[in-house]
């Protein structure tokens, strides 16, 4: 008997998918393979019990994979990654959300991503895993990070004060040697300051310290606005730098920006991502290059692409540049300063406002960055201005002391009709003689109305003054030469809202 023979009965096909089958059922992130309709074909059991769902073959993903924002905020099918990662076929990686757990309703933090996978059935593979570890582990790492963060900049601001007056010739003399060694020292300085602003500013955003206020733009001027500065740095690098893009569509798109397209956003977040954006742009491009900026509507979505003819991203970096600290290494990078944060901080603050972001590039043939974010119509845009005008105004009344809050309207357009100071009103009252007299005096005076003429008719109200307790008649109470009638209302005030009387 040959103990060496090999078994021909075992197919290597089958082996080969009865361990996949064994490593699917063993592992402890979820996988779950539907078909190009979202129709699950198959899940491990990992999946199934961090939705609690069961087997949930043939059911949409959608009823078994609900996701919520990393703060619990709903997502709506526009801001989703995870649907239009799977409607469009594309890959999604590491998207951090919240999964909403069967009929519990139980959140479970998650890192969720999509691979489309090519063929006849282009079927995809979504996987994910809890994080709730990791982001606990996380919280403490950002905790130290801020507070090392914030005690290292008081004297890195030191250090660059000092060599500021070091290089100033009105404050100290130096050769021209000496001038270039603390050049190189304040680069540094400022390099270090900068690399601790961008920890505290990603650790806030990840604590939740940071929150996006939100207002309505028109998102074309927004952009051109923001990028105008750089028209003129290119011009100092070599660069040509445009609106618009008339490159192919794999490197951005080719319509310009005369677009009206609305957004609702941050605009200091906004600031931020263009001009980390750029920054990298100008920094990967070299002389001789180009630069575009785009916006325009694509459905429901605002969509903004910055592309640039620099030195590329190779494939390996591409799914990694929007990690925290991440630098591609490559003999064209080593050379080029930056921290590793800016992607990342682009990366937090697009999701903060229901937005998505991604890169398309080749190495040796340029990058292109896109947002996406969701897009308003012109009748919420309207809607929305006139909200943010009445809160300004209603500000603007209870800084200047005019108005409490709740004299203001809902829409904030009412306008005062009294002054706070004291009303005028009732010193008249006391001058006419029916105050001075007690309140039963007038019951005799009616019979003497409706009753015939006498002579004796003055006598009742002799009888009055004699019922009543001796008052000595103060020397006003002759009627004023204009008699004030005690029906007659207090004069109204009208006060504008730049709190000018009327």
């Amino acid at each position: 008997m040959n103990l060496f023979k090999r078994n021909k009965s075992q197919n290597p096909t089958e082996n080969q998918s009865s361990l996949a089958e064994l490593v699917l059922k063993n592992i402890h992130d979820g996988v779950i393979i539907t078909d190009k309709a979202g129709v699950i074909q198959s899940m491990n059991p990992a999946a199934a019990a961090m939705t609690d769902s069961g087997n949930a073959t043939g059911l949409d993903y959608g009823l078994v994979v609900r996701l919520e924002s990393k703060e619990g905020r709903e997502l709506s099918e526009a801001e989703n990654p995870l649907i239009q990662a799977m409607k469009l076929g594309q890959p999604l990686d590491a998207f951090q959300g919240c999964l909403i757990v069967g009929q519990t309703a139980k959140r479970i933090p998650i890192s969720v991503s999509v691979i489309p996978v090519d063929g006849l059935q282009q079927n995809r593979i979504i996987t994910f895993r809890d994080i709730t570890k990791e982001l606990e582990e996380e919280g403490e790492q950002t905790e130290f990070i801020s507070t090392a963060s914030h005690e290292m900049r008081t004297p890195v601001a030191t250090i660059d004060g000092y060599l500021s007056l070091c290089l100033n010739p009105q404050t100290a003399t130096i050769d021209e040697r000496a001038r270039g060694y603390l050049t190189a020292a304040q680069n540094a300085s400022k390099h270090l300051g900068k690399l601790f602003q961008d920890l505290l500013d990603v650790t806030k955003l990840d604590d939740g310290k940071i929150k996006p206020h939100f207002e309505p733009v028109e998102m074309v001027e927004l952009i051109k606005s923001i990028t105008d500065d750089y028209a003129i740095r290119a011009k100092e690098a070599k660069l040509t730098f445009n609106y618009g893009s008339d490159e192919p569509v794999t490197l951005g798109s080719s319509r310009r920006m005369e677009q009206v397209v609305y957004g609702f956003v941050d605009t200091s977040f906004m600031q931020e991502i263009l001009d980390n954006l750029l920054d990298n742009a100008f920094k990967y491009t070299p002389s001789g290059g180009s630069i575009y900026v785009n916006v325009r509507g694509d459905g429901d979505r605002v969509l903004i692409n910055v592309t640039d003819t620099g030195i590329g991203i190779s494939a390996d970096d591409l799914g990694h540049i929007f990690q925290k600290f991440y630098r591609a290494d490559n003999s064209d990078t080593r050379t080029i300063g930056g921290t590793g944060l800016g992607l990342y901080l682009v990366k937090q603050r697009v999701e903060a406002m229901g937005g998505r972001v991604w890169a398309e590039s080749a190495f040796g043939e340029g990058s292109t960055f896109y947002v996406s974010l969701p897009r308003i119509t012109s009748d919420e845009y309207e809607k929305r201005m006139i909200a943010v005008r009445n809160q300004q105004m209603q500000e603007q009344l209870m800084r200047t002391g005019q108005v409490q809050p709740s004299a203001l309207t809902s829409t904030g357009s009412q306008v005062l009709t009294s002054a706070p100071t004291p009303a005028p009103a009732p010193a008249p009252a006391p001058i006419q003689p029916s105050v001075s007299a007690p309140a039963p005096a007038p019951a005799p005076i009616q019979p003497s109305v409706s009753a015939p003429v006498q002579a004796p008719a003055p006598a009742p109200i002799q009888s009055q003054s004699q019922s009543a307790p001796p008052v000595t008649q103060p020397p006003t109470a002759s009627p004023p030469s204009e008699p004030v009638s005690p029906t007659q209302p207090p004069k109204e005030i009208n006060i504008n809202i730049n709190g000018e009387s009327k």
